[in-house]
């Protein structure tokens, strides 16, 4: 930082010193000033003459009114304004005493509003100039007043352009600032969202696989004495479905890899297209499972796909861990006009109804709900009349991003 810029931040930081300062240059000036004028009808060469002791009196009380200037303004200026008055009419009027008044609006025009500069400039400017044309020794058209009326004019014009480049600068730094905030408050909102969209991803995953190795585990050890080549099925199982949940599991956290890190892998998202494949997993866990699909020839964008997948997913090893050994599960897909409507049903012991909470305190049904209805979509859940638990989600054909010729993208 230079010696200036060091000088300038501690004056700043010390605006009284800064304004006495000033009023010491100005009554220097005004002084200086009152010993001097020209001589000769071009005005070139000048001459020292006495000052009256009245103007040097005025001369000095305008100056120190100066120090005062920002913290009342107005008072300020009526002050000096009275004084240059007082010396315009009964003084000498070549005494620069006008020289406070204009420093004084200035600081007006330049702490104030448009309107109050306005009243204000053209208030002390026809006070002063008319005194001196109409009441002062010097004939109307002598050069003394149409220099208080230029110089008066001078001051308002400069301090309020100092204003409205102050206003403009400011209102610069409170866009920068609003922008700065907007940018920090979309990165969280993105963070948040993208936490959530892997918060559930990690869910159905872990809570489906974990579900089919839980049972294939227990069943591996009932009949590990008697039935030892269905034991070891059993444990294939669990072997093939640990190994699904490790492939999913790498593919979720690759999603959290730094730009420099190795390259995440590209596996795409699940949809229904595995659907066969999922139901396969329970029907090897010994859950009873029917598909019926009328959605033929539909095409997906990946954020409903991904989303059918994982409904389905979910309320299947909700039936498996909460049905009981006995339940089936029907599992539709339909085409209904612009929507996909996915069915889970099952005979079984009603799941908890608690959107916030399942069996061990998880987040099955919520995680569901958050996903369909991040995709505008609509999902039911409830006990059956009879017995058994039915989830039913609606989602859209397209998406907005899907619709505007994008394909969509997991929210």
């Amino acid at each position: 930082m230079s010696t200036l810029e060091r000088a300038r931040l501690r004056l700043k930081a010390h605006p009284l010193a800064l304004d006495a300062a000033l009023a010491a240059g100005v009554l220097v000036c005004m002084v200086a000033g009152s010993f001097v004028e020209p001589r000769g009808d071009n005005g070139v060469s000048w001459s020292i003459r006495t000052p009256d002791p009245l103007s040097l009196v005025l001369i000095t009380l305008g100056a120190v009114a100066l120090v005062f200037r920002r913290s009342a303004p107005i008072t300020v200026l009526a002050l000096t304004g009275t004084f240059a008055l007082v010396e315009n009419v009964t003084g000498d009027p070549r005494a620069p005493v006008v020289m406070s008044a204009v420093i004084a609006l200035y600081t007006v025009a330049s702490t104030t509003d448009r309107p109050t500069t306005w009243r204000a400039g053209l208030l002390t400017m026809s006070v002063l100039t008319g005194a001196s044309m109409l009441a002062g020794p010097l004939p109307w058209y002598a050069q003394e007043n149409l220099a208080v009326f230029a110089w008066t004019g001078i001051g308002a014009t400069a301090g309020d352009a100092v204003r409205s480049r102050r206003a403009v600068v400011q209102a610069i730094r409170d866009r920068a600032d609003r922008a700065e905030r907007t940018r920090e408050e979309e990165a969280r909102r993105r963070v948040a969202e993208e936490r959530l969209r892997i918060a559930r991803d990690l869910h159905d995953v872990v809570a489906h696989h974990i579900a089919l190795v839980n049972v294939q585990a227990g069943v591996a050890a009932h009949v590990m004495d008697k039935r030892p080549d269905q034991a070891k099925e059993a444990l294939a199982h669990v072997r093939e479905a640990s190994r699904s949940a490790l492939n999913e599991l790498r593919a979720t956290v690759g999603l959290l890899r730094q730009s420099g890190d190795p390259e995440a892998p590209t596996e795409p998202a699940p949809g229904l297209d595995r659907l066969d494949e999922l139901t396969g997993t329970f029907r090897s866990a010994g859950l009873q499972v029917e598909v019926a699909r009328a959605d033929q020839g539909t095409t997906l964008p990946a954020a409903v796909d991904l989303a059918a997948y994982r409904v389905i997913q979910e309320a299947l090893t909700n039936v498996q861990k909460h049905a009981g050994p006995e339940a089936k599960a029907e599992v539709s897909v339909v085409r209904v006009g612009p929507h996909i409507e996915i069915t889970v049903l099952d005979n079984g012991r009603p799941a908890p109804q608690d959107d916030t909470s399942c069996v061990g305190g998880g987040h099955g049904l919520l995680g569901m709900r958050e996903r369909v209805t991040a995709l505008r979509g609509t999902l039911t859940t409830g006990p059956r009349y009879g017995g058994g638990f039915r989830v039913h989600a609606i989602l859209p054909v397209k998406t907005r991003t899907a619709a505007a010729g994008e394909p969509g993208e997991p929210v």
